[in-house]
């Protein structure tokens, strides 16, 4: 049995890798702490809760919009959350925007997860693509990140308009570079939407997660031995 046979995952066989973003290329938790501690300055000055009451009927509204195949999130996520609220949409937009969009970016850099420049560079080195799939407009935090992909792909996308587990954005990717199902791998947080998205779409997923779950290959950290071959070039052969 061959080397790459043994190892848990084939690197040799991939030519795409599509991350995720949220949770996946950077600690969501510790994001969602410091722009916690803005939000109650902001809550402070304003003497009003609303806003951070808004933006989490909204991260509900839209989660909740992702088990409702063919739903037009993009305009429910904002036409709901202002529904429960009774305020115009457009404000509800212009909060997301200014809260979820513009305000997190310059903290993005610092909770970055340690290894993705060297695992990114090594994925390029061994002449693999790189792209992104994001339910969140995803460029301006790639950016924030340092981080280069050669193609992106969001939910908000004017030719995709749904959120995951929905496979249209993945299959989307998958005809721009070129690359059948077969010789991706989607790499993301979540078992039930990153998962689950690369199931339909016929795509092998890793999943960062300490807990498991049958079928679904996790890691903890981006110099796992799972990513050892990518690091270490001389352990994994040449593409077929």
């Amino acid at each position: 049995m061959s080397d790459a046979a043994r190892l848990p995952f084939d690197w040799s066989r991939v030519d795409l890798a599509v991350f995720d973003v949220d949770g996946t290329l950077y600690d969501q938790r510790r994001l969602r702490l410091a722009m916690l501690g803005r939000l109650a300055a902001h809550a402070w000055r304003t003497r009003s809760l609303e806003t951070l009451r808004l933006l989490r009927t909204f991260r509900r509204v839209r989660e909740a919009l992702a088990d409702q195949p063919g739903a037009d999130f993009m305009q429910l996520q904002y036409s709901e959350t202002a529904r429960r609220h009774g305020c115009p949409p457009e404000q509800v937009q212009a909060l997301v925007a200014q809260w979820m969009e513009t305000a997190p970016l310059p903290l993005l850099a610092d909770c970055r997860y340690a290894g993705l420049p060297q695992l990114f560079a090594a994925l390029r080195a061994a002449g693999k693509r790189i792209g992104v799939l994001s339910d969140y407009p995803a460029t301006a935090k790639l950016a924030a990140l340092g981080l280069e992909c050669d193609l992106v792909v969001s939910a908000c996308d004017d030719d995709i308009g749904c959120l995951k587990p929905d496979p249209r954005g993945l299959l989307a990717l998958l005809r721009r570079a070129g690359v059948p199902p077969e010789r991706a791998v989607m790499i993301g947080d979540r078992f039930e939407r990153d998962a689950e998205v690369a199931r339909r779409a016929g795509v092998p997923a890793l999943i960062r997660s300490g807990a498991s779950r049958p079928g679904v290959i996790t890691f903890r950290r981006y110099d796992d031995p799972l990513f050892q071959p990518l690091l270490t070039p001389a352990a994994v052969p040449a593409a077929a």
